[in-house]
């Protein structure tokens, strides 16, 4: 089936855009036999790794990134029966809603949520905002505005502006909640807003890796944040991958012979990325090295995926190439598993194909059956819940798995999770559109810099 690998087709589209560079175009002109002076910014793809020392979460199952960490190992989730959705029945659909405090009125939930991720993100990090280079300071943020409604009552002129809060029609652009978490943190580097679907997230992540890698900047925030908006809802609802069942815990069941869908979630993820050299130089902890992350557009249809899983056993290969890993190296795969028989079908078949015999001793778990489908912040968050993972020597369990599908042919940790001391994982998204993205980090293990172990992960 045809697929384009993104890695080369994003280096040739930025080749090909240099001409309109503003900041190109505003070098004086050099002949070409004149040699270009070396600066930090020309030296691209440079072999000085790129580390995550920064995590902020806000989920249904808590507000901040360990009670969202506790939820996910114990298997805990909190989805209800969703009502007030318009022009959707009450109680119909099924979802993992964040319970915003009272202090964030007059303003869309996307952003209140991707500022408490944020916040929380470069506190762990332990970044002082006043000590850094902010023009060495990138953000990379994803998200779709969601929870529409309160904008419905602001366009229509029903509730006044609150002169204290962001306007209205500064908050429903693609790009609004990059724009609000840089400018609240003071980031004057580069800014990427993506929208590719359920793997936007991790593609900021991506992207804030590519230019710490080009010298952009020393160090970055990345992630995505999303809110259930009733038009998705309702597009998925025609589409037939929502999860039903009369215990709305139980409704999502990835991998399960008999899951029927996803439910929808909603909240933020957030990461802070560095240079190896900046976070060494103000005595970071690090969690984990970013090994590779790639992408690959997969032409087969729209919403459909290849049922040969072509294309997501080539990505899952090649990252572990760039990674310079072998598969037998991986101790856990964080899937997308949506819980819809499509996905979970090619997920099954692609990571035993790039595995092989590998696959026998891998960890996979989907945690979309604990948060919900959080759409532009799923990759994002998921992501962190992999760091999190790696930390404490732990994966996280698949919820609801209890009849694994026939073609189920690796461990996928069902109900419960369990110790286990990995050091390298995977972590995967498979979005409409054809965006399929991998990332592949491996575990900081330095005494002085890196994470200890918790005594209860200790293998006996």
């Amino acid at each position: 089936m045809p697929f384009v690998d993104m890695n080369v087709a994003l280096c040739e589209v930025k080749v090909r855009s240099m001409a309109f560079d503003p900041d190109i175009a505003s070098v004086p002109f050099r002949r070409q036999d004149q040699p270009m002076a070396s600066t930090r910014e020309d030296e691209a793809y440079d072999d000085e790794p790129i580390v995550i020392t920064g995590v902020g979460l806000v989920a249904s199952a808590g507000m901040d990134r360990e009670s969202v960490w506790r939820a996910v190992r114990d298997g805990r989730s909190c989805v209800r029966r969703l009502s007030g959705l318009r022009g959707l029945p009450d109680g119909k659909i099924l979802g993992a809603t964040v319970d915003m405090p009272a202090e964030y009125p007059s303003r869309l939930k996307v952003l209140p949520m991707a500022e408490m991720a944020a916040n929380e993100a470069v506190r762990d990090a332990r970044l002082d905002l006043d000590a850094i280079d902010r023009d060495r300071f990138g953000c990379s943020i994803s998200s779709h505005m969601g929870d529409a409604s309160w904008l419905e009552e602001q366009a229509g002129l029903k509730v006044p502006n609150d002169p204290g809060r962001t306007p209205w029609w500064q908050q429903w652009l693609p790009n609004s909640t990059c724009i609000h978490i840089a400018n609240k943190l003071g980031s004057t580097g580069p800014r990427y807003s993506y929208s590719t679907a359920c793997a936007s997230s991790l593609i900021s992540f991506m992207s804030a890796v590519r230019a710490l890698r080009e010298g952009q900047c020393d160090v970055a925030i990345a992630g995505g944040a999303d809110a259930i908006d009733p038009l998705f809802v309702a597009g998925f609802q025609k589409m037939r991958v929502l999860a039903e069942h009369e215990d709305p815990n139980q409704a999502c069941r990835p991998f399960d012979r008999n899951r029927s869908g996803f439910v929808i979630g909603e909240g933020a993820a957030m990461l802070v990325l560095e240079r190896l050299s900046h976070a060494q130089q103000r005595a970071a902890r690090i969690y984990a090295q970013v090994l590779s992350c790639r992408a690959l557009a997969d032409a087969h249809h729209v919403t459909g995926l290849d049922a040969d899983s072509e294309a997501l056993s080539y990505l899952i290969s090649s990252t572990l190439r760039s990674s310079k890993l072998r598969p037998r190296d991986v101790g856990y795969v964080n899937a997308h598993g949506t819980g819809t028989q499509q996905n979970d079908l090619v997920e099954m078949r692609s990571i035993r194909e790039a595995f092989g015999p590998a696959a026998d001793q891998l960890c996979v778990s989907s945690t979309k059956s604990t948060l919900g489908h959080m759409i532009n912040a799923a990759g994002g968050t998921e992501l962190a819940i992999t760091v999190l993972a790696m930390r404490d020597g732990f994966a996280p369990p698949t919820k609801n798995l209890t009849d694994p599908d026939p073609e189920l042919s690796f461990d996928c940790v069902p109900m419960v999770g369990r110790r286990n001391q990995f050091q390298n994982a995977l972590k995967l998204s498979v979005a409409f559109g054809g965006h399929l993205v991998a990332v592949a980090l491996s575990r900081w293990n330095d005494a002085a810099s890196g994470f200890s172990y918790p005594p209860e992960a200790k293998v006996a």
